[in-house]
Order: C-alpha cells, then structure tokens, then sequence
C-alpha cells in the first residue's frame, strides 16, 4: 500500500491521519510525491487550528465557500436546529419549508425573472444540469439539432464529464480527456469590439446548433483567476439575443459578494437565461447547488405532455440541512455589512499587493473584490512554496503561475496583513530563485 511521503511541517501526527492517509484518496494532488496532508482539528472565524495547536490564516475561504468564516454561530444554530427536526426527505412528491423559504430569497435577489430554482449538491453538478435545461429548452420548443455550447478559452465549470467539455481544453486540467468527452465551440471572450465582432461572426455562422453561451462573469477563477469587465458580459448578452441563443452565468466562484456585489451579473445590469450558484451558497457549512432558469426557460418545459419535464433529479436535491444553512448564510448577508467588507479588503488588497508589481518575474498583480492575485513569470516547486506559507503561518495554496487569496469576507485588517506579507515574502523567494 502507497504512503504519502512525511511532511516536515506535519509534528507527531495523529494516529487517524497515519492510519487513514494511505486509504484517502485527495483531489488534485498526485499521491505519491505529495507529503502528508495537514490535520485539521478545528475551524473558527478565518483560523485553522492543527492537531498539534498550530493555527494557520486560512487565504483561501475552503475553495472560496466560507464567505463569513468558519463555525459562525448563527448558520451552526440553524442547522442545528434543522437536523433535531428533519435532516432530509426526498423532493420527489414532497417539499419542505427550508428548500420553499430558500427557492423563494434566491429568486428575490437575483435579477429580472430569474426565479425557478433547481437544487443539486454540487457546483459541476449545477453547470451540467444548466447545460441539460438549455438542450431540452430548445427540443421542447420544436427545434432539433441545438446540442452545443459556446465557452472561453481560459475557462474551466467542473470536473464531471459534461463540465470538462467546456472548460478550456488546451490550458485547462482536463486535456488528458480529449477524445472522450464532446467537442464544444470555445471562442475568446469579447473583451473589446474587435473580438466582440469574431465572437458575432462565430456565432453566425455555428449558432444554428448552439443550445446556450456558457461564460463565468468578471472572473475565471480556476482557468487562472482572469477578469474580465462589465461590459464584456453586456456584449455576451446582446450577441445571445441578436443569435437567439441562451447564456449561462457560472456564478459558483463569483456569486454571494466576492466580487463586489452580491452576483456578479449585478454589476453588468444584466439578466442572463440560467445561472448555477454553490460554494458560498451555504456560508461554506453543507454542500448544495441552484441551477435558476427565468421564466421563459421554466415555461418551455411545462404541459400536459410528461415528457416535456426536466427528467433530472439528485437523491439530495434540495437536502433540508443544506438549505437551513443558506438561509442562515442569506440571513447574514442581510444583516451583516458583508458588501462594504468586500470593498474594504478590495482597498486593503489594492495597497498591500502593489509593491509585488516591482518583484523581478512578476506578470501582473490584480484586485477585483475580496480577490487579489499574483501572477508569475514562471512557478517554482509548488509543494515547496506551500510549504513556506505554511511556515509563514498562512493558508495559501498556489496554482499555475498565481499566488492567489480568496479570503472569507469576515477578515479583519490584521490578519490580511498577514496573508498579503506572506504572499509578498514568498513571491520574493520564488522570484530570487
């Protein structure tokens, strides 16, 4: 049986994590040269606490899911209080009042009529039910042969079968599976007139099998944390309109303030067809997904023909913990500043950021609300630079050629000082080198 190789930083570790190592199988990490994972024992606020009394400042938020930090009293509470009820049951032929209370706020704050909620357990999950809805929408509307999507270079919506076929398939994680999954229509995204005109000419001339434009607002978080601006998603939705097409907002990453305003298709004034949403969708406690379609969309699958119903159906869907938990999580959106933190650590990234961009091998340095990153010439070893921020007593994890922090919006000014001194240490180290 393989072992995971010792981490130095890793003291005494408990017998759990010797015993369970060899058995559990991580993502994204290759099991025989990366050392042992580090033991969590406990989460509070932005902190993670090791087995052996070591706390480290969590940078990343869990994958950017906890957006008020860790174990907040009142999303703990309430799925305390659920599970003492009612932990599950099944939403075929029931329904209960957390998934009805959440369906309902998510469709009064999302804009225009987006207002038909589809619960899942998962983000790619989400996208692949999005990209099932947009194919039927068409068949039920009497037109055949609509089974492609249009997606970006630089993108990326999931690790499942579907989602890999429209993540960037060049630079993207899923290249080794080309042959296997189906061919898309990736395009640059129409970041000015210029390529705003190829993307109308593409759509021209392919838009006659294209089921829906699939796009990340204002940021493309796994494809290398790129932004992009508001108006190139204005663009995306007049051209969908002027093609007849439908367009998909992955607003997994993006969604619940990260970017400045509560969705990121807020900040284009625009309302796209279907949009998914999870990570900080439950304040980072439970997992859960919403794939929200506006009406038009809903409308195409109803009648009295059975089979014109979205035939998909999760054994979770709609899971009652989950759903006490994100309306605990929208509860504090509501009553916390949660918006003006953002912009606060916007302004905090901005400043303490900046002299990375006179660091010999530096590309570029970028903010877009609680998002700052780093972006490298060149990437050294990266179990190596992991390791020094763990040193530096920060969780950061690095991908690619970007140094990145994704912090919970909850973070007090102290402690992102902390991560960005760190992210500015260790770039210098990488950069020296």
């Amino acid at each position: 049986m393989s072992v995971p190789p010792a981490n130095p930083l890793v003291n005494d570790p408990p017998a759990w994590l010797v015993e369970g190592a060899p058995h559990l199988w991580l993502p994204y990490t290759q099991m025989q040269t990366t050392p042992m994972a580090l033991p969590v024992v406990k989460t509070e606020g932005v902190r993670l606490t090791l087995a052996d009394g070591r706390e480290l400042i969590d940078g990343t938020s869990s994958w950017w899911t906890a957006a008020h930090g860790y174990n907040h009293p009142h999303i703990r509470e309430a799925v305390t209080a659920q599970l003492q009820k009612m932990p599950h049951v099944m939403l075929g032929g029931l329904a209960h009042e957390q998934a009805c209370r959440l369906a309902t706020r998510l469709s009064d704050l999302l804009p225009g009529d987006l207002g038909h909620v589809f619960f899942s357990e998962s983000g790619s999950v989400s996208v692949e039910i999005a990209m099932k809805m947009a194919v039927q929408y068409w068949i039920n509307n009497g037109k055949t042969g609509r089974t492609r999507f249009v997606a970006f270079k630089g993108g990326y919506h999931g690790d499942t079968l579907a989602t890999m076929s429209v993540c960037d398939p060049d630079e993207g994680m899923h290249t080794l599976f080309k042959g296997a999954i189906a061919e898309q229509l990736i395009a640059e995204l129409p970041t000015d007139d210029e390529k705003a005109a190829a993307l109308d000419a593409f759509l021209g001339a392919h838009g006659h099998r294209v089921a829906a434009v699939l796009t990340e607002p204002l940021v493309q978080g796994a494809g290398g944390m790129r932004f992009h601006d508001a108006e190139t998603l204005r663009r995306l939705r007049r051209l969908c309109d002027k093609h007849d097409l439908l367009l998909i907002h992955d607003e997994i990453f993006v969604g619940f303030g990260r970017t400045g305003t509560m969705f990121a298709c807020e900040a284009a004034g625009i309302v796209p067809d279907i949009v998914t949403l999870s990570k900080a969708l439950t304040g980072g406690t439970m997992a859960l997904a919403a794939t929200i379609a506006r009406a038009p969309v809903f409308e195409a699958f109803l009648g009295e023909d059975g089979g014109r119903a979205l035939m998909h159906g999760p054994t979770y869907t709609g899971n009652a913990l989950a759903c006490a938990a994100a309306n605990a999580s929208l509860d504090l959106f509501e009553r916390e500043p949660r918006l003006a933190q953002v912009a606060a650590i916007a302004g905090q990234l901005e400043r303490e950021l900046a002299p990375a961009r006179n660091l010999p091998g530096v590309r570029d340095v970028r903010v877009k609300g609680a998002i700052g990153v780093i972006e490298l010439e060149r990437m050294g070893d990266l179990n190596a630079i992991k390791r020094r921020f763990i040193e530096e007593g920060v969780f950061i994890r690095p991908f690619g050629n970007i140094v990145y922090t994704t912090p919970p919006l909850t973070i007090g000014t102290a402690d992102l000082g902390r991560l960005t001194a760190a992210m500015l240490k260790v770039t210098a180290e990488i950069a020296a080198a």
